[in-house]
């Protein structure tokens, strides 16, 4: 039975991801932090399933520890602070945890479990503004905040792991990827949220930033097949993840509200505080290397998407919610 340790086991990733290597037949063990109360409500229907370990990302001693106690066959590096905006807020913590993080996990491997398969989560965010559309493995990274900044030194340090010390490491540069496990604080879950509670008569608007913003979007089951497709590979490298298809948060909004027979633009209020910087380039994935190389496509259409995480928020909201119809 192969080890798995996911680090970050309680977000949106961490959670598909320990359910498909369950599927498969590995055990997991799944870190959380343990100086920062967090939810596990994605992985409390796993129970026993996946064992729970506790540490702290910015202790070496403590990754050195839990790779003794654990020693796994992969190790899947998905903690860090996951929302770009906010990062210009703590800066120095965003940078710790999701850059210098990293570097003591892989220093922890080469010293006690050096023929692991290591995964390291990278992000689009890294492009920050594009020099082309759109981005492949070989596009130049020019990130624009903290958290792209961070994200970017945790890639290179894999990729310098991986030629010095001949680590297998790789590291999945994923785009947008959603779920009714995403967070509140992201668009994708503040739509179909709202759009539930406006649907049950909890709320009477949503008001949102730039609805031509857009993004590439996929569905973060899929992602994690990616990952794991990753450390299977003869050969460790970098990988772009994501559909290649862009939708607007106006298409979001259309299809979200449509799902429940509502008419978005009745219920869409413009907040210009929540406008950004127009974008000057797109973010779009050309993940012709994953579908080459990993055999990897996107299963869920981002009509599916839409309409599972709206469907999601309105069961869960109904039930909450005595005389709903």
């Amino acid at each position: 039975m192969k080890r798995a340790l996911i680090f970050g086991a309680d977000g949106q990733d961490g959670s598909y991801l320990a359910e498909f290597l369950l599927a498969k037949g590995y055990r997991v063990i799944g870190w959380i932090p343990e100086h920062v109360p967090v939810s596990q409500e994605n992985i409390a229907h796993l129970g026993d399933q996946i064992e729970l370990v506790k540490g702290n990302l910015c202790d070496q001693a403590s990754l050195i520890r839990c790779l003794e106690e654990t020693l796994p066959d992969e190790i899947y590096n998905l903690a860090a602070p996951s929302f770009p905006a906010s990062s210009w807020d703590s800066t120095v913590i965003v940078g710790d945890i999701a850059g210098l993080g990293v570097a003591r996990i892989l220093e922890a491997m080469r010293q006690v479990v050096p023929e692991a398969h290591f995964y390291q989560a990278s992000s689009s965010e890294i492009f920050g503004a594009p020099v082309e559309v759109p981005q492949t493995e070989a596009t130049p990274f020019h990130p624009r905040n903290p958290y792209g900044i961070a994200k970017l030194y945790a890639h290179w340090i894999t990729a310098r792991y991986r030629d010095h010390y001949k680590l297998f490491a790789v590291s999945g540069i994923l785009y947008n990827h959603e779920s009714p496990r995403r967070g509140t604080q992201f668009v994708t879950r503040k739509i179909t949220r709202k759009a539930a509670e406006i649907k049950l008569g909890l709320a009477r608007d949503l008001p949102l930033g730039d609805l031509e913003a857009c993004r590439d979007w996929g569905y973060a089951g899929d992602y994690v097949e990616a990952m794991w497709l990753m450390l299977q590979a003869p050969k460790a490298g970098s990988y772009v993840i994501g559909t290649g298809v862009v939708h607007s948060v106006r298409q979001f909004c259309d299809l979200a509200f449509g799902c429940l027979d509502l008419d978005y633009r009745q219920y869409v209020v413009q907040d210009l505080a929540l406008v950004r910087a127009p974008e000057q380039a797109q973010l779009v994935a050309d993940a012709s290397k994953a579908r080459r190389e990993l055999h990897w496509e996107p299963k869920v259409s981002f009509e599916e998407l839409v309409k599972m995480m709206v469907l999601s928020d309105y069961h869960a909201l109904r039930s909450q919610t005595p005389g709903a119809v």
